[in-house]
């Protein structure tokens, strides 16, 4: 059986490759938190990380709407799952300050779990959501830090947006910060859900006017969740055909 070629680039350039990034720069982020409190050197090493995983991989990012980004203070960004190159592709094309959300879980990785954990990033237990994560909220605010949610919680198998949770809705209105959605298109032709393989290919986002959150209170929450995913279903469905992935097509002929 012929091994196609870019599982074999996945498995013997990519992961080793992205394995040194990630043990350097992890560990150059940790270590600027002695000198730096604010985090930006350790964003800066996030970023870095972000942008050498997508040269690497040969993944071209083309990006809509940034100039729509509040540029007096922190905002949620949220942005549909394809894939885990969504992080790097975000964390190299907005230009603010990002902390993500994420599992608390993923703290427990090495030198990835240490960087988010050590350095502002929300590990949550979400049967334990609360004043506690609002205060830690108000903290990245005053920093001027902004929050990257996937409110799927999951990726998308087949690129349709799915459902979104409202947990984080309800966190913004409560703390009066503008959700700014954003749309990933083409991430799940890079590396599929379930699937060890990686292929170079053309990535689009498209960011969204922040939908305003001053004076709502838990009874918008859903209206506001509902606009959230309506604006990003509406932008993945009508540009879905217009990213084209012709290395990710030439994998699925070798698999095949």
């Amino acid at each position: 059986m012929r091994l196609p070629f870019h599982w074999l680039r996945t498995v013997f350039w990519l992961i080793p490759t992205i394995t040194v990034y990630t043990i350097v720069l992890g560990a150059a982020s940790l270590a600027s938190g002695l000198i730096d409190s604010r985090g930006r050197a350790a964003h800066w090493c996030a970023r870095t990380w972000s942008w050498l995983i997508l040269a690497t991989t040969g993944v071209r990012v083309r990006a809509n709407g940034r100039d729509l980004i509040p540029r007096d203070g922190a905002c949620v960004f949220v942005s549909n799952h394809q894939s885990i190159y969504d992080i790097p592709i975000l964390f190299a094309t907005l230009p603010c300050q990002l902390r993500i959300i994420a599992k608390a879980s993923l703290g427990r990785f090495p030198v990835l779990g240490w960087h988010l954990r050590y350095t502002g990033h929300l590990l949550l237990d979400r049967a334990k959501l609360g004043t506690a994560t609002l205060n830690r909220l108000t903290e990245l605010m005053r920093r001027g830090h902004s929050l990257l949610v996937f409110p799927e919680g999951t990726r998308s198998a087949d690129g349709r947006v799915g459902n979104f949770k409202r947990g984080i809705f309800l966190i913004a209105v409560e703390a009066g910060l503008p959700i700014v959605p954003v749309a990933v298109i083409g991430s799940r032709h890079v590396m599929r859900k379930g699937c060890l393989t990686t292929c170079p290919g053309e990535v689009e986002v498209v960011v969204h006017e922040p939908l305003r959150t001053e004076g709502l209170g838990r009874e918008d929450v859903r209206v506001v969740a509902d606009r959230a995913h309506e604006i990003i279903s509406a932008t993945e469905a009508t540009r879905r055909l217009k990213v084209g992935t012709p290395g990710f097509r030439r994998t699925l002929a070798d698999m095949g």
